[in-house]
């Protein structure tokens, strides 16, 4: 093959790995994050400072690749023909250095001795480019160590017994790119210790035990891009301007060590910085313009620190390019909605372990840019990150618990218009309860629709959701339900009360009184259920605290006047109106008792008081296994005690709506007067049924004269009942 041919060949192929290089740069920068690198064609990112720290961490060793050769393209290239040809794997493979260790590894111009016991530099050939002698036990770097060395470009030192370097251990490493000092014992630093390395662009001295640098440590710098100081003890940043002596530094991590404070004269001159890592230190303060000067910031790491409060325009000098910002698990007492104003460029906000109080989705809108947020909210213990409802207990039981309370009340609706009660207003004010208890089956409806409607996506509609009119009006539906239900369940038992404890005092309301008092709790249940929306400024967003729009749980952001009001309803009237009906039930059936100790047939008699306790502690257990639970958690939630996520949403989807469910059942299809009426129109019925079936047959029509002859009716039980017990038959 002819010179100019493979030249020709050597030359398209060179063009083509160039062009692969560049579409993995832009693979990189799409897949991975700021600040990492993909492991090959994996999809797994690693931090940068990882790649080429003479450590394989990635998986299939593709950090460790192409780090002997500074080239670039022209290594990716070589790497390509590594495996293209045995023959060429061999001279590639081949060592370049006429002097190294044996118990040292040579490929070309690079040196490997990790782990083989060293206590000291190895002598070696002058044109050495890469040396590794990480996990060796080297104590010392005395001066002019490395001076023959200076093609050398990669320097790795981790993890070895280093306590003093000498002030010009590293004199005549003119070429050195990137120096690795990690997880050492080097408590100090000489002054210009590093003046020689012009060059240098990462420096690692993290897990060392530094905890102090002096001013001029960093001397001789120029060129330095990435510097890692990792757990090294830090208590402060040499003052003043610390990076005066690396003007180019891009990169600087500072996690785990013990920084106390920053200023604006610490970072005044780090100009070119991209990104600040600061977590896991002890800063408290970070006054207003410490930032100011850092006008190329794309990543701010503040996370775990001790800082209380952030001044409204800490960020206001990293408007034009801050892309990541990270204050998670700080005390902050606020977070202000202008700390967010100026950072319009912010791709990626976290807020994780902060506590904001009425938070709004107008605190975020300045940040257009925003992709990506992260922050755990405090759960209300009903709704999770996906889904309205947490979990599929909670998604049954609240359609289940809206069919039988709306299809309850509408049968006993229904079954009271056609069966003609014997007290006409009585069962006027059970249909009243009805309709009320029905209010609370179309709150449970709508919470299951709008839990279908946002399943799998609720964090991203739960703001919205809460803000919304929907969640205002079914809250408002709710509370309006529960109010008139249990005035209406409080003046039914009132009236109940004086019949059968004051059987002769005809103490009994007429039809205008009884609409009077109907229209009168219907107008108090809605100004109760109304009043909080009429003035967000003093309520806040009363029923949009949780998911499911109902103001039970109080907390510490909860308004003093919405906290108070709530109190005054939950542990006020409903406490009273649950008072009063565990009295008067009581009061009612020693009333009854009494009256029975006078009669003569004692097994009649207990029988009726067995009956009459029944029904009454049915009753009173039905009001107490819904307001007690609802008391409990009002009183813990007041008392600032955790209640469990599993508890809260119980006492909210299926306690809270118990009674409207077992209403319709213990106030009317219980009662002895509806099961007989029941009982004669289905003997009713079965006599018409017969008649038309047998209408043409004699032998049937015989057969149905006498059934005809056989009286569905009889005296009902509640009348006997009465007669004996002297209550009123109609609440029998």
């Amino acid at each position: 093959m002819d010179a100019p041919v493979v030249v020709l060949l050597i030359h398209l192929t060179l063009t083509q790995v160039k062009a692969l290089v560049a579409s993995s740069r832009v693979e990189v920068e799409a897949s991975c994050p700021l600040g990492q690198f993909p492991c090959g064609n994996l999809s797994e990112c690693l931090p940068q400072a990882l790649q080429c720290n003479g450590h394989k961490d990635c998986p299939n060793g593709a950090d460790e690749q192409r780090c002997g050769d500074n080239i670039g393209w022209a290594d990716l290239f070589g790497q390509t023909l590594q495996n293209a040809n045995p023959v060429d794997q061999y001279f590639l493979n081949e060592c370049f250095l006429q002097e190294y260790p044996d118990s040292c590894e040579c490929i070309r111009t690079d040196v490997e001795c990790v782990e083989v016991n060293l206590q000291d530099v190895p002598l070696l050939s002058p044109n050495v480019t890469w040396l590794s002698l990480r996990s060796n036990q080297i104590g010392r770097l005395s001066d002019f160590a490395f001076s023959e060395y200076s093609a050398l470009q990669r320097l790795f030192l981790q993890n070895n017994s280093l306590q003093f370097i000498s002030k010009h251990a590293f004199s005549g490493l003119h070429n050195l790119k990137r120096l690795f000092l990690s997880e050492n014992l080097i408590s100090s630093l000489s002054p210009g210790v590093f003046k020689d390395l012009h060059q240098l662009e990462w420096l690692m001295l993290d897990h060392n035990p530094l905890s102090s640098l002096c001013q001029d440590t960093f001397i001789g710098l120029q060129s330095l891009i990435y510097l890692s100081m990792v757990d090294a003890s830090l208590q402060q940043l040499p003052h003043p301007s610390f990076c005066q002596h690396m003007p180019a530094l891009n990169w600087l991590d500072l996690e785990g060590n013990q920084i106390q404070s920053l200023n604006y004269s610490i970072l005044k001159t780090c100009s070119k910085l991209e990104v600040l890592l600061l977590m896991d230190n002890r800063i408290r303060w970070v006054p207003e313009n410490t930032f100011q000067s850092l006008w190329k910031l794309a990543e701010l790491n503040l996370s775990s620190n001790r800082i209380r409060e952030l001044p409204k325009n800490t960020f206001k000098g990293l408007s034009k390019s801050l892309l990541k910002l990270n204050i998670s698990h700080n005390p902050l007492l606020r977070v202000h909605p202008s700390h967010f104003h100026h950072l319009v460029h912010l791709q990626s906000l976290a807020l994780e372990g902060i506590e904001i109080p009425e938070i709004q989705a107008k605190m975020f809108l300045p940040m257009i840019n925003l992709s990506h947020m992260s922050c755990k909210p405090n759960t209300d213990g009903i709704s999770s990150f996906e889904d309205l409802l947490a979990n599929i207990v909670l998604r049954v039981s609240v359609w289940v618990m809206a069919f039988i309370t709306c299809f309850g009340n509408l049968f006993v609706i229904g079954m009271r218009s056609l069966i003609r009660a014997e007290n006409s207003l009585h069962a006027a004010c059970i249909k009243v309860l009805c309709c009320a208890d029905c209010l609370m089956g179309v709150y449970l409806f709508f919470v299951g629709v709008f839990d279908v409607k946002f399943r799998g996506q609720y964090n991203r509609n739960a703001l919205l959701w809460m803000e919304s009119v929907e969640c205002r009006t079914i809250g408002f539906l709710a509370m309006l339900s529960s109010e008139v239900s249990v005035l209406l369940l409080t003046y039914l038992t009132l009236e109940k009360f004086l019949v059968i404890v004051f059987p002769f005092s005809n103490l009994r309301p007429s039809k205008l009184q009884t609409g009077v008092v109907l229209a009168s709790i219907w107008l108090l249940g809605f100004i109760i259920a109304a009043v909080p929306l009429l003035n967000e400024g003093v309520f806040g967003n009363y029923y949009g605290r949780n998911g499911v729009c109902f103001p039970l749980h109080s907390d510490r952001q909860e308004k003093p006047t919405a906290k108070g009001y709530s109190t005054g309803i939950f542990l006020g009237l409903n406490l009273v109106a649950f008072l009063v009906i565990v009295f008067s039930y009581s009061s009612m059936f020693y009333s009854i008792y009494k009256t029975g100790i006078n009669a003569t047939d004692l097994r009649s008699r207990l029988h009726r008081d067995v009956a009459v306790a029944n029904r009454f502690f049915f009753i009173v257990f039905s009001d107490a296994l819904c307001w007690i639970p609802i008391f409990l958690v009002k009183i813990l939630s007041l008392l600032k005690v955790e209640i469990p996520g599993t508890i809260s949403s119980w006492v909210v989807i299926f306690i809270l709506p118990i009674n409207s469910a077992l209403n319709p059942i213990l106030y009317t299809l219980t009662t002895s007067f509806y099961r007989e009426q029941v009982e004669l129109l289905l003997c009713r019925w079965q006599r018409r049924h017969i008649l038309k079936k047998d209408r043409k047959s004699l032998t049937s029509s015989t057969i149905f004269m006498e059934t005809s002859r056989a009286p569905c009716y009889h005296q009902p039980a509640y009348l006997q009942r009465a007669s004996l017990s002297g209550a009123d038959p109609r609440y029998a």
